[in-house]
């Protein structure tokens, strides 16, 4: 579902990323792990279009990352580290803008109960704690039915249930046949859902690992 051949970032004359090589397969999640600095956010944002690669190449479900961009951006759903909402705007105004640039509104009440927030619908986002607003980026993710999820830090700031509930919505995807790649810092947070890491170090692959424990069905089948 994602292949990456040789992928290589500069920012100036500093290369951020060195060759990386790696594929996730369908119906796998995938951890990124690696110190601050190593690449991780920076794959994220190459493999999510919002970077074009200074080499290498990489796929999403088949499709080339800088010839069929606007293709792979239908294909992924993107989470970065800060939640990129319109703190004046209400949680539902929120998803509504999103719905509009996704020719629909239809999912806006459901993926705001689906995390949570059904209840704070027409509260403004100003007013939420970082791990609201990270529920709110969530439910705006949701309602594109991404095939693959990239995202950033994705447990940061979420209390235990809330944990559980990305945990949820990752495993549905993969379930779905899709994949998600999760660039993370601290790996507990994700143990139960990961089929196996890669570790970053200076822009380069590091290590591989499959030997994580199988995922908590028990705690996902809450959400």
């Amino acid at each position: 579902m994602i292949e990456a051949q040789g992928i290589g970032k500069r920012f100036g004359i500093r290369w951020v990323l060195r060759g990386v090589t790696f594929t996730v397969n369908r119906g796998e999640a995938v951890g990124l792990l690696g110190a601050n600095g190593s690449g991780k956010s920076t794959v994220l944002r190459v493999l999510g279009t919002l970077l074009r690669p200074n080499a290498g190449t990489a796929t999403i479900d088949g499709l080339d990352i800088t010839r069929d961009s606007s293709a792979v951006r239908g294909k992924i759903g993107y989470l970065a580290h800060a939640p990129g909402l319109y703190e004046d705007l209400t949680a539902r105004e929120n998803l509504e803008f999103a719905g509009e640039m996704l020719g629909s509104r239809a999912l806006v009440q459901s993926s705001l109960e689906r995390v949570g927030l059904g209840p704070m619908a027409s509260s403004r986002v100003r007013g939420f704690s970082a791990g609201m607003q990270r529920r709110l980026a969530l439910a705006r993710l949701m309602m594109r039915s991404p095939r693959v999820l990239l995202l950033d830090e994705p447990y940061s700031n979420l209390d235990e249930e809330g944990i559980a509930l990305m945990s949820s919505v990752i495993h549905d995807v993969t379930e779905a046949g899709g994949s998600a790649l999760l660039a993370l810092h601290e790996l507990a947070p994700a143990r139960g859902i990961l089929s196996r890491t890669i570790t970053l170090s200076d822009g380069r692959i590091e290590t591989a690992n499959s030997d994580l424990p199988v995922r908590d069905d028990a705690v996902l089948a809450s959400f």
